[in-house]
């Protein structure tokens, strides 16, 4: 679970707090809501700049001595502050995007979960829908959409990262899995100690990414994949400017 994140009466983003009182005030109502008495794992939503991370951890810490949290997570969390945060307690994992083409992690935060022995939850395994192989050039996207103010689905961008698809698309074929199954299957196959998220709205779409589990890739086939997909490759941010500078993963 996560907590944090706050937001005016009309409904936009007014940052994240992440100050002791404020984290188990927001456990406190966390629990009364969920009718549960404890937490499995809890994680502030995005770090707060303004307080140290050893505070927030500090304070999720002592909820896990008191028993109302069983471990501590991060999300989006860099590298620097996933070290300083692990002095302070133990941390069970970190929420990151990871997909094909959005593999920014494997510079310097995925080498240093390793080390410290965290695991990865990685979301946005298919790039908001971007490589399922189900998004179309001309989809219209509603302004409620957080989509439609991404620069990866914007014009140029959008061509190119779609031609990128297409390129999975041929390699799905020939396995005789679809595009989706191909890229979940992929972050699968980056180790046991990422698990990726998978979101669905239709039975279809949730029978169709449970079956990236029977998907096996050898070794040709992952160097087909990256040769087709190279890290990097993507044009646009995964995010609009104002939600990225939020990310303390990319500082």
């Amino acid at each position: 679970m996560k907590f944090g994140a706050l937001r005016g009466p009309d409904g936009g983003w007014s940052g994240y707090d992440g100050r002791p009182a404020a984290v188990k005030n927001f456990a406190a109502y966390s629990l009364q809501r969920l009718g549960v008495d404890h937490i499995d794992v809890y994680r502030i939503a995005r770090v707060d700049p303004g307080v140290p991370i050893e505070e927030t951890v500090g304070a999720i810490a002592e909820l896990v001595e008191q028993g109302y949290v069983r471990h501590i997570g991060l999300s989006e969390a860099g590298a620097d502050t996933i070290r300083r945060a692990a002095a302070v307690a133990p941390i069970a994992d970190v929420q990151l995007e990871y997909a094909l083409i959005t593999r920014g992690i494997e510079d310097r935060i995925l080498p240093t979960t390793r080390e410290l022995g965290i695991s990865v939850t990685a979301y946005g395994v298919l790039s908001r829908g971007l490589i399922s192989g189900h998004f179309a050039a001309d989809r219209q996207l509603g302004a409620s959409d957080y989509r439609a103010h991404t620069p990866r689905f914007q014009g140029d961008n959008l061509q190119h990262n779609l031609g990128l698809v297409e390129q999975l698309r041929k390699l799905a074929e020939q396995k005789g899995v679809t595009v989706a199954q191909l890229a979940i299957a992929w972050v699968l196959s980056r180790g046991e100690d990422i698990v990726p998220l998978i979101g669905a709205r239709t039975r279809e779409r949730l029978t169709e990414s449970l079956g990236a589990l029977d998907v096996v890739l050898d070794a040709a086939d992952l160097a087909a994949i990256e040769t087709a997909v190279p890290a990097d490759s993507a044009l646009g941010e995964r995010y609009p400017a104002e939600a990225m500078v939020h990310l303390d993963s990319e500082r």
